[in-house]
């Protein structure tokens, strides 16, 4: 479960995670829907080769490292599934989260080691003693010039060319026939408009059926009525005297 924090900073949301299992987060957002995010994201990150990427999302932008078992020997491998991810403000620009998650992996793998821990097996939050952690980096990388410089430096010495990460729209991190909803549920809502859509639909169906009944049996009365006067001035209306003479 996440911590959280009222203190304001652009770094809004950040989890470690070891394939989809979040393992230590920490939001600073009032908006439980932020951190929705990260559970539509985490499943699509392909770890077959380091990862540094940035999707956008309306006012926000979605950072993250992911690492490959390549980085890492064969006893360490499960560490290749690890993803440091935070979700800031879009103004926020992109080196100082870039520099927060360099950091953020750098305390992690000096608290749990590659090599002594199996991030495979740990449960969801098993790593939960780490959030606090988050918690004072998010805020000082957020709201403190010397947050913002180390932020930097860290960019400059573990990415070479911040402007070579990949920027992609959020959309495009789902597989194809699928689109999310972050504020408000678009699916759901689309769902509720198609079955309203339905029942109104059925509603006038069954309106135009019955005024179709109700023109038949008025024509249907209309007919039998110009019958009765056809047949009725042949036979001598009123009295019908030319046929029951």
């Amino acid at each position: 479960m996440a911590s959280s924090s009222t203190q304001s900073t652009p770094l809004l949301y950040s989890c470690i995670a070891h394939r989809s299992t979040i393992l230590t987060e920490h939001t600073t957002s009032v908006s439980s829907q932020i951190s929705s995010l990260a559970a539509l994201i985490l499943p699509k990150i392909d770890h077959s080769k380091p990862q540094k990427l940035t999707y956008t999302h309306n006012q926000n932008f979605i950072h993250y490292i992911a690492d490959a078992p390549s980085d890492y020997p064969s006893s360490s491998s499960s560490a290749g599934g690890l993803t440091y991810l935070v979700i800031a403000s879009s103004a926020f620009g992109r080196r100082v989260p870039f520099g927060y998650l360099v950091e953020i992996k750098k305390q992690f793998l000096a608290r749990y080691s590659p090599g002594e821990t199996d991030f495979a097996t740990l449960p969801s939050y098993g790593a939960a003693a780490f959030n606090s952690t988050l918690k004072s980096l998010m805020i000082s990388y957020g709201t403190t010039q010397a947050g913002k410089e180390d932020a930097i430096g860290n960019v400059q010495n573990e990415i070479e060319n911040v402007r070579g990460i990949m920027t992609e729209n959020i959309e495009r991190v789902l597989e194809r026939g699928e689109r999310i909803d972050l504020l408000v549920d678009k699916t759901d809502r689309l769902g509720v408009g198609a079955h309203d859509f339905r029942v109104r639909s059925r509603g006038l169906r069954r309106r135009m059926w019955w005024k179709n009944v109700k023109l038949m049996v008025l024509l249907g009365v209309v007919v039998m009525f110009l019958l009765y006067l056809f047949v009725g001035f042949g036979c001598g209306l009123p009295a019908w005297g030319r046929c029951l003479g």
